[in-house]
């Protein structure tokens, strides 16, 4: 019997409908505010956001909800929210401050960093034949990219579209996504963010996004100039249609959310809607109203009140089935799963309700599982029907190629191999046989830090462009320049570097669970060193398109990796193995040392066993059965390694792909069971097994 999932939303029925509904000639506008004693809706001309030309109160109703039926309120109003209440701690009213309606389907920008209003939008949109693809888990590979930054210098897309959501779904990228082999493409945020007046200050801004204004709007600035004159329900349009093509074209589009915070800081930050609509109820903080900030960025969202919670929930329901949205990545997800004591639980409200939601149950759902309040690190304890950031993954991978190599050219090597094993069969360790080895979203980099081609030309951050004398971003980034900081023209180091970015790609796209490409990887985009761009909107952090020779030879590799992955199940088992049983969708493993022998015990944590052949046999039961054989080697000393004689049923490999190749070779030699192979320093071989 197939699994029952009880749906409960928060607060109920008391908290639908939020937000206005346009019926009958009129509006209905409700919002939440269990504290306050007054609302006012405040109407405004449609050019001069400043000219207030019609005021009208809202009733209060049970549950802290309140409510007006106006015909003030028609497609393309602009409105604002006054809300009054009692001074004491935790509450912030102003009966002068014109607040945002936390629910509003488009937005207005006056002259100011503040003047923002709210504009009546009329949802719908013709989604003529397009459906989502509903790539399966174990056939997703996901491209986290920046909207903006992904065509804002691609020469094929007109120069109208450059960094809009039209020219993302343009014919271009399109044919650029199709032929790199991608399925998913993960976009920073584009809910309607502001960057930080500490930023504005200093003559930057914050280009990746994460300081969100409302939940429920694009980003404006993302639309062409054309959709941005016509206004709020051009730019939705446009948003919708740059879905629909993309979903014409097979490719999903999922979302990076950021609900554990707003643009409103910390006390005293701007005061733009919730603080001044409920601040004792949406925000975490202490009895003496102090903000408790879990996610560094001067105050946390409180999803343990039912407002919290359904505002999280309604703005993910908007997204997945008004705008057909496929999937979300929830920034700092750990702060939307705490509680009224600000506990971290797998069993949040929030987290059981967006699993089991009908809406919800069947988008993508991926946690960065962690936040940077007291027990904020939580990978691998979201509940089922979540899949998470795997940080474990990216830094095993990132010691195994690089700090393990940088040490050993110092000292020896510091460990042995069985780690970064677990880590390529599929994590076992951390996620457990129910969620099994799709729960972990495998990355090595991420916008947050380096990109490859920093992470194998850098030791440590040079971010001084970012205007705090390099203090930010992270000190610990397991990299290696391999001998040289930054550029250089030094070929062997140039080669090892090379070589080094392949072995990284290479363990991402072989790897049990889901893979997360950062858009540029593919063919070494550098930051210059810098690893935390948030702050740069510049060329920088946007995608160059003309590329030199290696860069092209790299994205071969990419492409052929992601063919492969595509065409061997074995290399992607949706479930664990269990011995002795059969599974279905697991992949069955067998170790073997350099000599072609079983691997012993003592073999799996020896510093000086640097050297494995993996082989993983597939139990579709949709696929025909598939086997192939990998071989990992992790030191810079060339060794020679004996094929395995002792796999049931095998006679011969195929040679599919190695990372010592500069450009990916179309030969398929073919090897028998014994032979000796010659397998470079630091390096990988993959086979397949007939």
């Amino acid at each position: 019997m197939p699994e029952t999932r009880v749906f409960a939303a928060p607060g109920g029925t008391t908290l639908d409908d939020l937000g206005v509904r346009l019926h009958d000639g009129v509006g209905t506008l409700r919002v939440w505010s269990q504290n306050a004693s007054s609302v006012e809706l405040v109407v405004f001309d449609a050019t001069d956001l400043d000219w207030a030309t019609d005021q009208v109160s809202l009733e209060r109703l049970p549950g802290g909800v309140w409510e007006v039926t106006t015909p003030l309120l028609q497609p393309g109003t602009r409105y604002a929210i006054r809300v009054g209440g009692p001074h004491g701690p935790g509450n912030t009213f102003n009966p002068e401050t014109l607040l945002l309606d936390p629910y509003s389907r488009g937005l207005a920008q006056g002259g100011g960093y503040e003047e923002w209003r709210s504009v009546v939008i009329v949802d719908g949109f013709d989604w003529g034949d397009s459906r989502k693809p509903r790539i399966p888990l174990d056939r997703t590979i996901i491209y986290e990219g920046h909207l903006k930054g992904l065509t804002k210098r691609q020469p094929d897309v007109p120069p109208a579209l450059h960094g809009t959501y039209a020219g993302l779904a343009h014919p271009a990228m399109i044919e650029y996504f199709h032929a790199l082999g991608i399925t998913s493409i993960e976009l920073l945020p584009v809910h309607a963010f502001v960057p930080e007046p500490r930023l504005l200050e200093r003559g930057l801004t914050n280009y990746w996004g994460y300081n969100t204004l409302n939940f429920f709007t694009p980003h404006t600035a993302y639309a062409s100039e054309d959709a941005r004159k016509e206004g709020p329900e051009s730019v939705l349009a446009e948003f919708k249609g740059m879905v629909r093509l993309l979903h014409e074209a097979g490719l999903e589009v999922i979302l990076d959310v950021v609900y554990n915070h707003t643009s409103e800081e910390g006390i005293g930050g701007p005061r733009s809607s919730l603080r001044g609509l409920d601040n004792a109820n949406y925000y975490r903080q202490d009895a003496s109203g102090a903000y408790i900030d879990t996610t560094g960025c001067g105050n946390t969202l409180n999803t343990s009140t039912d407002a919290g919670a359904r505002l999280v929930l309604d703005s993910l329901r908007y997204w997945a089935q008004e705008m057909q949205i496929d999937g979300f990545r929830f920034d700092l997800a750990t702060s939307i799963a705490r509680d009224a004591d600000h506990t971290y639980s797998p069993e949040h409200p929030l987290l059981t309700a967006i699993a089991n939601d009908p809406v919800l149950r069947d988008t993508k759902l991926i946690a960065e599982p962690w936040d940077v309040g007291l027990g904020g690190w939580q990978t691998g304890n979201f509940p089922a029907g979540w899949h998470e950031w795997n940080d474990r993954y990216r830094d095993r991978v990132r010691n195994f190629w690089l700090s393990d190599i940088d040490y050993a050219r110092r000292a020896s090597t510091p460990v042995g191999i069985g780690g970064f094993a677990t880590r390529l069969a599929g994590s076992s360790n951390t996620f457990d046989e129910k969620r099994g080895p799709l729960a972990s979203v495998n990355f090595v980099t991420a916008h947050d830090g380096f990109t490859l081609h920093d992470l194998v030309s850098y030791d440590v951050k040079h971010n001084e462009a970012n205007g705090e004398h390099n203090r930010d971003g992270a000190d610990t980034n397991r990299a290696f320049n391999h001998g040289v900081e930054g550029p250089t023209d030094d070929a062997a180091i140039l080669s090892a570097r090379r070589k080094a970015m392949r072995n990284l790609l290479g363990t991402l796209l072989l790897s049990a669970g889901i893979p997360m490409l950062t858009a540029g990887d593919e063919v070494g985009r550098t930051q210059r060193g810098n690893n935390n761009a948030y702050a740069q909107d510049s060329a920088l952090t946007w995608l160059a398109w003309d590329y030199e020779p290696w860069q092209l030879d790299l994205q071969a590799h990419v492409a052929r990796l992601i063919e492969l992955r595509s065409q061997n199940p074995a290399l992607r088992p949706s479930r664990y193995a269990r011995l002795g049983e059969h599974i279905p969708n697991a992949s069955v493993m067998d170790w073997f040392d350099q000599n072609g022998e079983t691997m012993e015990s003592d073999q799996w944590t020896d510093p000086g066993n640097r050297t494995l052949q993996y082989v993983a046999a597939s139990t579709p039961d949709a696929e025909d059965a598939n086997r192939i054989l990998l071989i990992v080697h992790g030191t810079e000393s060339p060794i020679d390694v004996r094929l395995p004689e002792e796999i049931e049923g095998a006679t011969r490999f195929v040679s599919l792909w190695s990372s010592a190749d500069e450009r990916p070779s179309g030969d398929r030699e073919v090897f028998a069971p014994g032979d000796v192979l010659p397998v470079a320093g630091t390096s990988m071989r993959l086979f397949l097994v007939e």
